[in-house]
């Protein structure tokens, strides 16, 4: 009788070995695909349940909160709030539904040790006030820094145990990150893109998505941004063109219950 084989890898796609003292199977089945039907622009997409995962990026104090970085510049963070319902409604079905939630956030050293300049002026263009892994006045959090409240996760939204984090050091998620290696041993095809800023962090991780060989789907009521509207017009008009495809939270969740 053969021995059981224990699986190493990632069995929800399917991406795994088997192991034994006696032998190691690299030619296990792929997992049968889970399709799921979504209406999108410019077409509508079928995507892998087993092999799809969702990104939320940069949904945290700093940008989200009030007492956060945006707050104190003077910004009003009600723009960058708008995607935590629809996150709060589709976040749950997604996991109900297996797909991996992956929560992608700036999280800087504190010693900034591999934050070049042209990324400090990102966030102190003039050379003086509050840059990254500085203060806040009057809150004391510091900027970005990597275990604070300012890089922490909004309230609003819960981080599940089974959730992965990855922390970002640039304006993409992929950039020097360990992103791609957790997708690919996910066995992910397509990625759902959602967070702030739109046409910034956003758009530039979900077009090296896109560079790197995967489907590339924004949901459009799951991102928002402090920029004018043109900003995100061009987004969307840019990722439909060139970058994947675009839909919204309440067509995903139909498709779920179907």
């Amino acid at each position: 009788m053969a021995k059981t084989l224990h699986p190493l890898g990632a069995p929800r796609a399917g991406y795994a070995w088997g192991a034994n003292a006696h032998e190691v199977d690299m030619a296990l089945p792929t997992a049968r695909p889970r399709p799921l039907r979504i209406s999108a622009a410019p077409q509508n997409v079928v995507v892998d349940l087993r092999r799809t995962a969702m990104v939320v990026i940069d949904m945290q104090n700093d940008f989200c909160a009030p007492g956060g970085l945006v707050d104190y510049l003077g910004v009003d963070v009600t723009p960058d709030r708008k995607p935590i319902k629809p996150l709060q409604k589709l976040l749950p079905a997604l996991r109900k539904a297996g797909v991996p939630i992956i929560w992608v956030n700036w999280g800087v050293r504190p010693d900034r040790a591999n934050m070049p300049p042209n990324q400090l002026h990102l966030y102190k263009p003039t050379g003086s006030g509050v840059g990254l892994c500085e203060p806040v006045p009057g809150k004391g959090s510091p900027v970005l820094q990597k275990d604070s409240w300012a890089a922490a996760v909004v309230d609003e939204l819960e981080q599940m145990p089974e959730d992965i984090l990855v922390d970002k050091h640039r304006i993409s998620g992929f950039w020097d990150t360990p992103l791609d290696s957790i997708l690919r041993n996910l066995g992910t095809r397509t990625v759902l893109f959602s967070g702030v800023n739109t046409d910034q962090c956003v758009l530039h991780s979900l077009t090296d998505a896109n560079f790197l060989g995967y489907g590339c789907v924004m949901v459009e009521d799951c991102c928002g941004t402090t920029s004018p509207d043109f900003c995100t017009e061009a987004t969307v008009w840019n990722v439909k063109k060139c970058f994947g495809f675009v839909t919204d939270s309440g067509k995903i969740l139909r498709a779920l219950k179907k």
